[in-house]
């Protein structure tokens, strides 16, 4: 493999960790650090982005492919030809220029790191959309930019507009978003892989299939959102609340792009049949002519741009439907004009509105005389956004023209598309004119925030001057300026179907140059007609003032929250725990027994081999814990526990009698923690007391019984799962292989271990995941809960204490040693050195001996346990530094990049590697890469145990505070 491929991974890196460095900039108070840290990451993902150009002109894409999942079909794929490498130089250069603008743009009194580092990851998501070479990949990126935009939208939280816009976009665009996988897995299903070429090269086999109808329409579902094609194309208005470098950059290059860019890509495997034509042209004409005659009634300079966006998206939208190769090179084309023009019109309209104080159109004129260099940017820009001609708007309107008066299908649809992109093309001069003619020009402006409004910075005026400059190299000499490039980015869309096409200036006097001067004659002249009347319109323009898509979503909105979830909530819905558990483990119940049914399973007949007497007695006794622990648990919480920590040791010595070490000590140590958690947690839980009500009773009675059936079925059910399981006819090749591969492969001789961190790998990283949210969302509930007045109570034990100790030193309560835990307590502190140096031996020998990285640190918590419960919380804080957080993010860290080191050498995620070190004074010894995973497992265990264990300690404190200011109340009185 070159170097080349590399290039990818380093560019999908870069801004991400552009935005990881910016985090740690939060605290600078000047903006030009952290500008300069986002400008960097930017440029030098654009130089990268350029010198891969050479690469893939040949018409070979570029790729990197690192395996994750191969039994799955999944890979870290990223691939890079030219339609992606035209979009990696938008989502990069107009990133670096939208970054140079925020430079001045943004208050110094904003979180400026915060902006930068969620623009660089949002910048990052989108350079994965556009590389990803493995269609979940994408789907993944997808989300990702979902999440940042929504961070970027509300960056200022503190209106309630950016908190609504936000929100709206991210529930419409993450609803699509899960539509889009849904309908990625069926393709993947049709075709039969994940991988983006193989599914680009079976479109026959994609458009013959039955799924083919469910597959579209869920990835329409997922492009259309995103862009804000109608009926979705109201969220996107209501986030022009973001400040306005975001919006130049969301609307030009990067999120409403991503839709426009998934229909293009998946053109090939998609486009072509009576469906696609039908979902996809009416969506994109209705867009077309909705955003563009809403545009011309809008009051605010960024409406005006957003609705003129969605018309543009629906003009792109309307030329990929049309299944023609000539009409996709168009929009391609489009898509690359719509950009320079859309983004230095949205930084135009920043510079106006950071020198005035306003966007309110009815606010502004006259400007041209203030800032003239800024009104003859905004000028061209608007002119090519209107289709003027010697600019590069004029050219892909002309090829729009041209192919909506071709015939591509016989239906109503396609012969209305020329009157429909004529008027459509009409509204964008008018909107265009009116942009230009009433801001700029006119009457001094009256009344303005501020009062002097002048030119902006010279490099904040910089990315506009070198957008319009494109406008207009393009527009003069497009074959010389773009041809190749377009041609490299067309040619990697169609392939063999690529068409021959002319980018010249001029065609002759032709059909869609009559069209092209009726809409400029037509728009200038219905501007003009109507310019008084479209400023006095505040309520939205005529006929359709009622079609508000913000309406309709915040009603959908209530109607399912409201209606819906409350009259779920109602039925189902408890804040009391027993009822909760009584669903989730009834689900489960069925859940398990669904599968069993529908695979018609025959358990096999029963047959009784006899029972060793002291195992029958032990399972005897277990069971008999089990029923004490049942019938104790609601009054005798203590009693209950300690019943059913009997149970957990003998399950512990099961594991034992059966020759499974490793799940024995697994067993007793989480029997250990979760009991001394448990038993921390016990204090706080409200005292229990029988109410002999006879209805109440009568319930109670109900209640338990049928919880009663419900737990015996799903025992029962659990017992039938796992004889079935122990007696069906299993291939000795499932065992022989763990047993013969563990040490050869593995680099173990534990074969348990050597599956949890080897052959299970990533199983075991989804587990300790889990762990890691469980212990998180534990922490968060303990954060809030408040302990029930009755259990607030000191015990008496600990009264007599605090006042001797107050007595003697004068400490205050809850501060000291106890001296009626003297002893143990001593003993538990010495005993720390201990447990640490049991813990590295048991990870040390986890893998080969009985041990591993999980019972080590199940056994490292029992340590701290044990400080906590020996000194209390302020004293075992004050002499132990314990950062859970830390220990659970170096965890994750640690086992990821054990993995993903894998991929350095070629090979698949979490592929082990092991030989022998040769070890002065001691000589060989073996070491397997699979230590530093477990390593991982055992941090993120020790961790997330003491997390929890943190969250119930500071419980203590939290009392003691209020106990202390209960004294300090009863000593004034």
């Amino acid at each position: 493999m070159t170097l080349e491929p590399y290039f990818l991974l380093v560019l999908l890196i870069l801004p991400f960790a552009g935005s990881l460095i910016s985090v740690f900039l939060l605290n600078t108070p000047s903006r030009v650090l952290p500008s300069w840290v986002a400008g960097s990451a930017a440029l030098t993902s654009l130089l990268i982005v350029l010198f891969a150009y050479p690469a893939i002109s040949g018409g070979e894409p570029l790729r990197f492919e690192a395996e994750w999942v191969p039994q799955l079909g999944l890979a870290f794929k990223l691939r890079m030809d030219g339609f992606a490498w035209m979009f990696s130089v938008l989502i990069t250069g107009i990133g670096f220029l939208v970054i140079v603008y925020a430079r001045y743009y943004m208050s110094e009194e904003d979180p400026v790191p915060r902006f930068f580092s969620f623009l660089l990851a949002f910048m990052g998501a989108m350079l994965g959309i556009v590389i990803s070479g493995n269609v979940i990949l994408l789907s993944v990126f997808w989300e990702l930019t979902s999440i940042f935009s929504f961070l970027l939208i509300s960056y200022w939280h503190n209106a309630a507009a950016a908190r609504d816009g936000a929100r709206m976009a991210l529930t419409v665009t993450g609803i699509g978003g899960f539509c889009l996988l849904i309908g990625l897995l069926i393709l993947g299903n049709i075709v039969g892989s994940y991988d983006l070429d193989k599914i680009l090269q079976s479109g026959d086999l994609i458009r013959g299939h039955s799924l083919y109808v469910p597959a579209l329409v869920f990835i329409l579902l997922g492009a259309l959102t995103k862009s804000a094609q109608f009926p979705f194309h109201f969220w996107l208005p209501n986030a022009m609340a973001a400040p306005t470098p975001v919006s130049a950059y969301l609307h030009s290059a990067t999120m409403v792009k991503a839709g426009v860019f998934l229909l293009a890509r998946f053109w090939p495997a998609l486009a072509g049949t009576e469906e696609w034509f039908w979902l996809v042209g009416s969506a994109g004409i209705i867009t077309l002519l909705l955003g563009a005659y809403f545009a011309m009634f809008q009051q605010d300079l960024k409406g005006l741009l957003a609705y003129s966006t969605i018309s543009h998206l629906g003009l792109i939208t309307t030329l990929l439907s049309l299944g023609s190769p000539l009409a996709t090179v168009a929009a391609i084309f489009h898509m690359l004009n719509h950009a320079t023009f859309k983004a230095s019109l949205f930084m135009a309209a920043g510079i106006i509105d950071h020198e005035t104080g306003t966007r309110d159109i009815r606010k502004l004129s006259g400007l041209y005389r203030f800032m003239p260099m800024t009104a003859r940017l905004a000028m061209v820009a608007s002119a090519a956004m209107a289709g003027v001609p010697l600019l590069n708007g004029f050219l892909s309107k002309e090829m729009f023209f041209a192919e909506a008066v071709q015939t591509h299908a016989d239906s109503f649809l396609d012969t209305m598309l020329p009157y429909v992109a004529t008027l459509a093309s009409a509204f964008s001069v008018a909107y265009s004119l009116r942009f230009i003619h009433t801001v700029f020009f006119g009457p001094p402006p009256v009344g303005l925030p501020k009062e002097k409004p002048h030119e902006p910075p010279r490099w904040m005026r910089f990315p506009i001057e070198f957008l319009v400059l494109i406008c207009l190299v393009v527009g003069i000499a497009p074959a010389i300026s773009v041809g190749p490039f377009l041609l490299t980015a067309v040619s990697s869309v169609l392939g063999s179907q690529t068409p021959e096409y002319d980018l010249a200036v001029w065609h002759g006097f032709n059909l869609p140059l009559v069209m092209s001067i009726i809409a400029l004659i037509g728009g200038t002249a219905l501007y003009f007609t109507f310019r008084n009347y479209l400023a006095r319109c505040e309520d939205g323009p005529p006929f359709l003032r009622r079609l508000k898509g913000q309406r309709i979503f915040e009603r959908v909105l209530v109607e399912v929250s409201w209606h819906w979830a409350r009259q779920a909530e109602k039925r189902i819905g408890t804040r009391n725990l027993q009822p909760q558990l009584r669903w989730v483990v009834a689900m489960g119940f069925f859940a398990g027994l669904l599968p069993l049914y529908l695979s018609s399973f025959e358990p096999r007949p029963f047959v009784f081999t006899g029972v060793d007497p002291t195992f029958g007695a032990l399972w005897l006794i277990g069971i008999c814990l089990a029923i004490g622990t049942a019938f104790l648990a609601k009054y005798h919480r203590l009693a209950a526990l300690v019943m059913l920590g009997g149970v957990g040791l003998i399950v512990c010595i099961t594991f034992v009698w059966l020759s499974a070490p490793d799940l024995a000590i697994t067993q007793l140590l989480v029997e250990i923690v979760t009991t001394v958690l448990i038993l921390l947690g016990l204090r706080w839980l409200p005292k229990r007391s029988e109410d002999f009500d006879d209805t109440i009773t009568l319930r109670a009675r109900f209640r338990r019984f049928r919880d009663l059936a419900l737990a015996v079925a799903c025992g029962v059910g659990m017992t039938f799962i796992a004889y079935a399981s122990m007696t069906m006819p299993v291939p000795d090749a499932i065992a022989n292989y763990f047993l013969e591969n563990a040490y050869s492969q593995g680099g173990g001789r534990n074969v348990v271990n050597v599956i949890l961190v080897d052959f299970r790998g990533f199983d075991t990283l989804g587990e300790i995941t889990v762990l890691g949210v469980v212990a998180l969302t534990v922490f968060a509930l303990l954060r809030r809960f408040r302990p029930a007045a009755d259990s607030m109570a000191m015990p008496e034990q600990q009264q007599i204490q605090n006042r001797l100790d107050e007595e003697r030193e004068g400490r205050s309560a809850g501060d000291t040693v106890k001296d009626y835990l003297f002893v143990p307590s001593v003993i538990m502190q010495w005993l720390f050195p201990v447990i640490i140096t049991f813990s590295v031996y048991i990870f040390m020998r986890g893998h080969d001996l009985p041990g591993g990285g999980f019972s080590a640190g199940l056994t490292l918590s029992i340590a701290f346990l044990l400080q906590y419960l020996a000194g209390g919380t302020r004293w075992a804080e004050d002499r132990l530094r314990i950062l859970p957080l830390r220990w659970m993010g170096i965890g994750m860290l640690t086992a990821t990049a054990t993995g993903a080191g894998a991929w350095l050498l070629g090979y698949p995620f979490l592929t082990s590697h092991f030989r022998y070190l040769e070890v002065p004074l001691i000589g060989k010894v073996p070491a397997a890469t699979a230590l530093l995973f477990d390593l991982g497992v055992f941090t993120l265990v020790v961790g997330s145990t003491v997390l929890i264990l943190v969250a119930l300690a500071h419980q203590s404190i939290r009392i003691n505070r209020l106990h202390a200011a209960e004294m300090e109340k009863a000593k004034e009185a």
